[in-house]
């Protein structure tokens, strides 16, 4: 052997590592931590070189990104095994190739959605059981919020078992309309889908949909082909990703058909699927240990357009978070004049050796949301502001989970200020209604507001408040009735409402639940104690810690807490009357008002509400119980007690 070939072969491992080691990191940062650290663009462009110097070489490295599927399951959420795994899918950009893939078949030709891939079961008519892609064998358990979906069947009029894959995404108007810390639609459904409170998926602006995409196993389709099997669900009720059956001849003007028609569609969409329709041919071709052979994804080629940059504007946010953004010449893409792209964090600035006046190309991602494909100049010359742009104060880096962000520190930030009292008395928080984005400025404005605790002295204020304009005495009453209502809450809204980076309000419950509503347990909590609560780690504990190891935020969480009068949570779920049993709830109710209403209290009480009878089942509370149906008759299988409304109260101590 040649000591050069000896070089060269070093020189392309190495390469390989490293960039097995870029894109491994980027796509848990992606996928897990729901903070990407490069574009999309630049991300294909790495994966593609990985991919042609394994093919080169022959060298594929243990956890290569080209052969694993998907990322590793949040280690926050309950896990469980697909039935039938879910494979990635082999790419290409090429129109030819997406043809010449069919031969003479036909295929199922469908819009590619960029959302959270969801494994659905069903059992019985009802929903049994929603899994996240997670590595394609494991995955996340997210059942329960799965029932939160906008427009998902939670009945189907089909009691055999089946099987259904889609994709759950947010619409591009929801995406506009929520906070800054979500990065684009996709990162929006994920975190969302994902949350351990599915509450969550009822707030504004999260609102999931499930689109289908393929039949799995069982239904009833009496086709063999794929597109019979997306009809089929059609019937069941289930909204399908947009899909035709081509062939050869016409497969390229779909391709363009289609690319048309995302310019205006309601989710995201990445490219296209295109499937061998008939299920006899599918199964014949099998599949190798990352991809079926019967399927291929076809990427957008994205229109990409040369220019300068300008100037990069950054902005702060209610979490104090300075978010950066491009600022260009203006260029067309994709038939509109494109002058601004969100940068995101500090990361994809340091990657792409940003610089004031470098040529730069652009691009839209997903044909609509404008990014930075590649920095021709790559100076490297942007300064990070010393200083947040608002306030003036000291800004810093902070550094978690691989990513790079901006901060301001200083919780009397103007812009952090008045996000954050908007912040602290919305819905899911204090929930003082009629406080507004709109009065917190003006209150901030006059004075009135130096921080979240200063709302509830707002009383003192009154005569000059209703002498304001769009005021007048009974706005003005009426809000300081609003803030009088809101002294009395439980201690996760009051949690909740700090705006505690990566404390949500599901993390508040679990907090408060641990703590016993004690605040001063919470606030002088061990960092080993918070990472010992399920449903919590590393990162949301010391995200808990370094807020309340600012003597700022320290003064703030008592002096706010002192105007709260703290509901105890009724009954501790552990120690109440139903802890430890399941429950399952069907037919007519007569005495609550609804199944929720009837769930929630057995949450209360400490029990759980299943939405299948199984052998963990305790109690079937159905008012008839001579009822043939199928849970009924399921219930009387297994052994499981049926009981009445009448007979549930009883049984927890609730009856007259």
């Amino acid at each position: 052997m040649l000591a050069g070939d000896t070089v060269g072969e070093n020189a392309v491992l190495n390469e390989i590592k490293e960039l097995t080691a870029r894109l491994s990191g980027a796509s848990r940062a992606y996928y897990t931590d729901g903070a990407p650290v490069m574009t999309d663009y630049e991300y294909d462009k790495l994966y593609d070189r990985l991919r042609a110097l394994e093919e080169e070489s022959g060298i594929i490295l243990s956890g290569s990104p080209t052969r694993r599927v998907g990322d590793s399951p949040a280690e926050f959420l309950p896990k469980a095994a697909h039935k039938t795994p879910l494979l990635s899918l082999g790419k290409t950009k090429s129109v030819e190739e997406l043809v010449e893939f069919l031969g003479e078949n036909d295929g199922v030709l469908s819009l590619k959605l960029d959302g959270l891939t969801i494994a659905l079961s069903y059992e019985n008519g009802e929903l049994a059981q929603g899994l996240t892609r997670g590595n394609g064998e494991i995955g996340e358990d997210v059942t329960a919020n799965c029932r939160f979906f906008k427009n998902i069947p939670l009945r189907v009029n089909y009691n055999e078992g089946f099987s259904v894959r889609g994709e759950a995404v947010i619409s591009y108007a929801d995406f506009e309309s929520v906070s800054d810390r979500y990065k684009n639609p996709r990162n929006l459904a994920s975190g969302t889908v994902r949350q351990l409170d599915p509450k969550v998926l009822k707030e504004p602006g999260r609102a999931v949909n499930f689109l289908a995409f393929g039949l799995v196993s069982g239904g009833a389709s009496q086709s063999g082909e794929k597109s019979g099997d997306l009809e089929w669900l059609r019937r069941m009720g289930f909204e399908t990703a947009p899909f035709r059956v081509v062939t050869r001849e016409n497969a390229a003007e779909s391709v363009a058909e289609f690319q048309e028609s995302v310019k205006t569609a309601p989710y995201a969409s990445d490219g296209l699927v295109l499937t061998i329709n008939s299920k006899e041919v599918s199964r014949a071709l099998g599949r190798t240990s990352k991809f079926p052979k019967d399927s291929i994804a076809f990427k957008w080629r994205d229109e990409t357009a040369e220019t300068r940059l300008l100037s990069v504007e950054w902005n702060t946010s209610r979490t104090g978070l300075i978010n950066p953004v491009a600022v260009f010449e203006p260029v067309e893409l994709e038939g509109t004049l494109v002058r601004r792209a969100a940068l995101h964090n500090l990361n994809i600035i340091e990657n792409l050796q940003l610089g004031i006046g470098d040529a730069i190309t652009v691009y839209k991602a997903n044909m609509i949301i404008p990014q930075i494909a590649e920095n021709l100049t790559r100076s490297g010359r942007l300064e990070i502001p010393e200083k947040c742009p608002v306030c003036g104060g000291a800004s810093q880096i902070i550094s978690q989970n691989d990513s790079k962000e901006l901060h301001c520190p200083n919780s009397a930030c103007r812009a952090q200020l008045v996000r954050a009292i908007t912040h602290f008395a919305s819905r899911d928080a204090m929930n003082i209604e009629g406080f507004s984005e709109q009065t917190a400025e003006k209150f901030v404005e006059r004075g009135f507001l130096t921080d979240v605790a200063d709302i509830f002295k707002i009383g003192e204020h009154f005569d000059e408040i209703k002498a304001m304009d769009g005021f007048g005495e009974k706005s003005a009453k009426n809000l300081s009735e609003a803030v009088e209502k809101a002294r009395n809450a439980p201690l996760f809204r009051f949690i909740h409402a700090l705006g505690i980076p990566r404390v949500g309000l599901a993390g508040a419950k679990l907090l408060c639940k641990h703590f016993g509503d004690d605040p001063a347990r919470l606030k002088n909590a061990a960092p080993e104690e918070l990472e010992a609560i399920d449903g919590f780690g590393e990162v949301i504990s010391a995200s808990l810690r370094g807020w309340f190891a600012s003597p700022e935020n320290a003064r703030l969480f008592d002096r706010a807490a002192a105007f709260i009068n703290i509901e105890k949570q009724a009954l501790d779920a552990e120690s109440g009357p139903l802890a430890g049993k399941t429950f399952v709830i069907t037919g007519k109710l007569q005495k609550y008002p609804d199944r929720k209403a009837l769930q929630a209290e057995i949450e209360r009480l400490g029990g759980k509400v299943s939405g299948s009878v199984s052998s963990k089942t305790e109690y079937l509370i159905n008012n008839d119980a001579s009822s043939q149906s199928a849970k009924n008759k399921k219930a009387r299988e297994l052994g499981v007690s049926v009981v009445t409304e009448r007979e549930f109260l009883e049984l927890a101590g609730l009856s007259d």
